[in-house]
């Protein structure tokens, strides 16, 4: 095993730290660890990520659940329309992206390129949800209509689904803000909704993708030792400190990204 599987791994377990600690994020590590690191193509690295995520976020929700973290009413009416989403756009719409497009001159955007820009973006507008001071609801006992829980779980699942991530760091300032869970809980009630978007999200790849089950088992199984190791940590850590630092650790890898794929 070389430096570079080494480093990959133990990125493998910071996926599944972050993930226990703060409910998402897993996906913001650990498309650029396979792309940039490891040297995946972005298709197949999108692929990944939704099963490691998926998987990972599984152990972490049962683990969540057990601590009555889990608001498992709302986490399912957030995850129906969303996994339709991601399904949808991981079976037709990633595979049936054109390979080059458009053009400027001698600059040539590509579907990988246009994927990982993409995902880049998605990243700045989550880090700076994270940076900011997210308010609890103000109206706590209050549930959102049904049907514009199943329009945000339409938009939220079909940018996931592109950008192959499970969707955390969308869905827990969504939680919070519009069904006005609190962030501890909302953080638990995320892993839910992860681990039914991407597990489903990467059946759709699995009908049109080559998958490397043995490289993809032993990176999960190394990342489900960190959501474990993730979720006890997070009993002693301030979850808005947490997030604050994340997200700026977020910002720099989409800038990261932006510069890796324009230059």
């Amino acid at each position: 095993m070389d430096n570079t599987q080494i480093l990959g791994y133990l990125g493998a377990l910071l996926v599944g730290l972050v993930l226990g600690l703060i409910g998402g994020g897993g996906s913001i590590l650990t498309v650029p660890l396979l792309v940039y690191l490891l040297g995946y193509n972005p298709i197949i690295a999108t692929a990944y990520s939704l099963f490691v995520v998926g998987t990972t976020s599984l152990v972490g929700t049962f683990k969540k659940y057990k601590e009555g973290l889990v608001d498992i009413k709302t986490g399912l009416a957030f995850s129906f329309p969303s996994f339709v989403a991601v399904y949808l756009s991981r079976r037709y719409l990633v595979p049936n992206i054109p390979n080059n497009l458009f053009g400027i001159g001698d600059f040539t955007l590509t579907r990988e390129m246009g994927i990982m820009v993409f995902f880049s973006i998605i990243m700045f507008l989550a880090a700076i949800s994270m940076m900011k001071n997210t308010k609890e609801g103000l109206l706590p006992n209050v549930k959102q209509a049904y049907y514009k829980t199943f329009i945000q779980g339409l938009i939220i699942g079909t940018i996931t689904g592109i950008i192959g991530a499970g969707g955390g760091f969308l869905y827990v300032p969504a939680l919070v803000l519009w069904a006005n869970i609190p962030m501890k809980k909302a953080v638990g009630t995320s892993l839910i909704i992860v681990t039914i978007n991407s597990l489903i999200g990467f059946t759709g790849d699995m009908q049109t993708l080559e998958i490397d089950w043995i490289f993809l088992l032993s990176f999960t199984f190394i990342s489900v030792l960190g959501i474990l190791l993730g979720v006890f940590v997070s009993k002693f850590i301030s979850s808005k400190k947490l997030k604050k630092s994340f997200g700026l650790f977020t910002l720099i890898m989409a800038v990261y990204i932006i510069y890796r794929e324009t230059s």
